[in-house]
């Protein structure tokens, strides 16, 4: 039986109000899934200009009541339609009985893809009007291709057989019931799926028969007939079929027996057969995870009252060597503990200062040949810091991003200029381009290698220059989407909570073609998260790229469970997201051309739609990417990259894909954390698909791992969080009471504030909170040391105390809290949209015994936004 039309499955708060408020009518109404309990739902009611939310739970014997307040009777259903012919009478304890139903939204828009069909009927979906219905034999089918593996099949059949199971097949069904002994609609999809293999075939035969000919071999010559209809065309297919397998059948042996007739009559001495391997294997000598000596690297520098010279960086020896070349000063030897600080300048990025034995002392402003000279001598000389810095656990960490759509055909021998960030865009010197990183996360779409086989093949590539036998975190696939992500193997005992997950958004979020999969780890005491995608297609899809994107920021289970209420955005310290994002250049082509003939990138990104987006907040709000200055990765023609190939050929006519850049990286990290971006780039060598390779590198700051439990320190006083006051202005049309729930990892469990003791609506649409000292509560960290504390966060949820639904999420650093009183201030947003701000008063009290903190290696480096000449 149908849906009813004021059910609206899984449709957010903030879409159910808006359609409520464009319903206008007091008494408007519709209901949804729960968005914070699984398996409930959320009566929505307009009344005054208001929505109010009732939340409707289930009980242990499967009734259904809306939660009421203390001293109204509850009254149960069995149905949900049964609960709402039940409140369309008065004085049922709503603010006004259900009066107008809303039905869903039907302007879809461009919801719909040209490679997806509308959405089919969910199998299992829960009847609202009585018992589950027996799913139709179509869906059955439909399921099970969907539970197949099918990475090694090809993508245009797999659609084919969607079209048909989803769509035609319930009309062979229909005839066959009629009486009717052939499956025309299959047939006619066989037909379509076999028409390469038509002309595949034809080649193979004339090539075997001119093979057959050279032996003097009487081939199965087959005549070809004229096709008419799909019938004819099978079994025409067939007979080719039937020829080729008569023809390999017997040619080698007929191909044999010419050969020996030959060596009998020209007296060919046979050559003897070589011996026999021997069974047992040889003994393969283990990989050894030797440190390995690194070069000596010099750069060429221009130094203020010293002019140029020659500055050399010795890693294993701990030493910075300056060449001055001209005058009896000879080399100078400044050994790492003696720097003190490197400054570089976003206004001139080939120029840094360098602090050396003490602040007091004048720095020594370098200028290199160029930016990318000087961004690799800085890599060094953290390395540097970091190898004779001599800590159990990393301060830095260096990060490998790449994605990849493969296009469905094998990858080359090696991926090593991938791996290595060679190619264009911002790449690194060589001076550091073949060290290896720490971690490197691997997002293809389009893969058509198994898990192993793709795994094997990446790990043989790092190994080839690296020398390292980085050993695999996890893999995670959803059909031809994969997702690999490996570690140095000294880091391997610092991993922990391995997370994977996949969401599918293909074909109205049932199908795999398109979607997402993700990784998520403890490294040490920082949580990373790793998501590959693969969005919806077709140049005119930005809304359901937009919607894939909400749905897999939503759903994609990774990370801690305690942060469930939480989407992944604000379940990680670090989250890197990666893939064929599809979102295209709104252009004409000829004008794209010109401007990448050019190198005219920044002109291009004012019709990028994913910037677009951004700027607009209606994807990726709050996430980064580094600045483009690489061609668009889509679409080439394989086996170069000479020319864009933006003509598509299909059976319903030409598709323009304009060149676009479908293949991006961004990330998004908790506030006041260290991340560098140090690469953005795509390859310019690998030919094999229709995309470019693109990679991203950082420079990631990560904590180290603390003991979880109490705080088993001598100090008899502990640190707190004060929480004096919280302001928050959240974009809604409900007059609910609200509270606030604190999470951290520092603290033991999830605490709540009372309600807010202060309500206004200056403006309509929008909702101003308050809450005083009085209602909020004061939260005790696990651990009391300041250095602990200042790489904590807190995760703030908004949340209406009727439906217990979160209307807004942020992240607060404790870095900048520590001390007196401090003010904080930031966004909210809720399923990847901004829903309002919050601000507040805190103070964090550190015992005086505890806090002293070390300096971290990343605090070393620090940039400025302006660099002038030291005089």
């Amino acid at each position: 039986m149908a849906l009813a039309s004021w059910y609206h499955r899984d449709i957010s708060r903030v879409c159910a109000e808006d359609l409520l408020a464009r319903a206008g009518r007091d008494g408007s109404y519709l209901v949804r899934d729960s968005e914070s309990v699984p398996g409930a739902y959320a009566l929505c009611l307009l009344f005054q200009r208001h929505v109010h939310t009732y939340r409707i739970l289930p009980d242990a014997d499967g009734l259904l009541a809306v939660q009421s307040t203390q001293g109204v009777q509850v009254n149960c259903f069995r149905t949900l339609e049964d609960l709402v012919l039940g409140y369309q009478q008065p004085h049922k304890g709503l603010v006004t009985p259900l009066l107008y139903a809303v039905a869903p939204d039907t302007d879809t828009g461009d919801e719909s893809s040209d490679d997806e069909k509308p959405t089919p009927a969910p199998i299992n979906a829960v009847s609202l009007m009585g018992p589950t219905t027996k799913p139709a034999p179509h869906a059955i089918f439909l399921e099970k291709l969907q539970d197949l593996n099918t990475s090694n099949a090809a993508g245009d059949v797999i659609s084919l057989l969607n079209d048909y199971l989803f769509s035609e097949l319930p009309l062979d069904i229909e005839n066959m019931h009629k009486g009717a002994t052939t499956l025309r609609h299959l047939k006619r999809t066989l037909v379509t799926a076999c028409q390469g293999l038509n002309s595949e075939i034809d080649l193979t035969l004339a090539s075997l028969e001119t093979l057959a000919k050279v032996f003097d071999h009487p081939s199965c010559m087959f005549t070809s007939t004229k096709a008419q209809g799909p019938d004819m065309e099978i079994d025409n297919l067939l007979c080719k079929i039937s020829a080729l397998v008569s023809l390999l059948s017997s040619l080698e042996k007929k191909v044999l027996k010419a050969l020996q007739d030959a060596v009998t009559n020209h007296n060919l001495a046979a050559q003897p057969s070589p011996p026999p391997p021997d069974p047992t294997p040889a003994a393969v000598t283990p990989i050894r995870h030797k440190a390995r000596q690194l070069p000596v690297h010099s750069f060429q520098v221009k130094m203020v009252r010293y002019g140029r010279q020659t500055v050399s960086v010795d890693v294993d020896s701990g030493v910075l060597l300056f060449d001055r070349k001209a005058g009896s000063f000879g080399i100078e030897r400044v050994s790492h503990d003696r720097i003190v600080q490197i400054v570089k300048f976003q206004n001139s990025p080939a120029k840094v200062h360098l602090v050396v034995d003490g602040y007091r002392n004048t720095p020594r402003e370098m200028t290199f040949e160029s930016a990318q000279k000087c961004e690799s001598f800085c890599h060094l000389l953290l390395l540097m810091k970091s190898t004779h810095a001599q800590l159990d656990q990393p301060d830095l960490v260096s990060v490998f991003v790449g994605t990849w759509n493969m296009g469905g055909s094998p990858p080359p021998r090696s991926l090593q200029s991938w791996a290595t960030c060679r190619g264009l865009g911002r790449t690194p010197d060589e001076s550091t381009a073949l060290l290896p990183h720490d971690i490197y996360a691997l997002g293809t779409q389009e893969n058509p290698q198994g898990e192993r086989e793709w795994t094997e093949h990446v790990k043989a590539t790092l190994r080839s220059y690296t020398q390292v036998d980085f050993k695999l975190v996890a893999v995670q696939s959803l059909w031809n989407i994969r997702l690999a992500v490996f570690v140095k193997p000294e880091h391997e005992s610092g991993i922990s909570h391995v997370n994977t997950a996949s969401v599918k958004t293909g074909l109205g979020n049932t199908l795999g073609n398109k979607g997402a999969v993700g990784v998520s780890f403890l490294f040490n005491g920082t949580s990373f998260g790793f998501v590959n995608c693969h969005l919806t297609s077709g140049s005119d899809k930005v809304l359901r790229r937009n919607q894939n994107f909400v749905d897999i920021l939503r759903l994609l289970s990774l990370g801690d469970k305690q942060l469930s209420g939480f989407d992944i955005s604000l379940r990680f310290t670090h989250l890197f997201w990666c893939g064929d994002l599809n979102y295209r250049l709104d252009l004409d082509v000829q004008d794209i051309l010109k401007h990448v003939s050019k190198r005219e990138f920044e002109e291009l990104m004012c019709a990028d739609q994913l910037t677009r987006e951004r700027h607009k907040r209606k994807a990726f709000f709050n996430f980064k990417e580094e600045k483009i200055a690489f061609p668009p990765t889509y679409r080439y023609e394989r086996g170069s990259r000479d020319c864009y190939l933006w003509q598509k050929y299909k059976t319903s006519g030409v598709r323009v894909n304009v060149p676009s850049w479908c293949d991006r990286i961004l990330w998004k990290s908790y506030p006041e954390t260290h991340i560098i971006c140090s690469a953005y780039g795509c390859t310019d060598d690998i030919f094999t698909s229709d995309h470019s390779p693109v990679f991203a590198t950082f420079q990631v700051g990560v904590m180290s791992q603390c003991n979880s439990g109490a705080d088993l320190s001598l100090s008899l006083e502990r640190a707190w969080i004060e929480l004096e006051a919280i302001d928050v202005i959240v974009k809604t049309a409900s007059k609910a009471k609200f509270f606030t729930e604190f999470h951290s990892s520092c603290l033991e469990e999830t605490q709540r504030s009372t309600e807010n003791n202060s309500q206004s609506c200056d403006v309509p649409g929008f909702l101003k909170l308050g809450w005083t000292s009085k209602q909020l509560p004061k939260l005790f960290p696990v651990l009391s040391d300041m250095e602990y504390l200042q790489d904590q966060h807190l995760l703030l949820s908004v949340k209406s105390c009727d439906g217990f639904e979160s209307y807004g999420e942020c992240c607060v650093s404790l870095r900048s809290l520590t001390g007196a009183l401090q003010k904080f201030e930031t966004f909210l947003s809720h399923r990847g949209e901004e829903m309002g701000s919050i601000r507040g008063r805190v103070r964090v009290h550190v015992p005086k015994d505890r806090r002293a903190t070390r300096h971290k290696i990343y605090e070393w480096r620090s940039v400025c936004p302006t660099g002038g000449t030291l005089r």
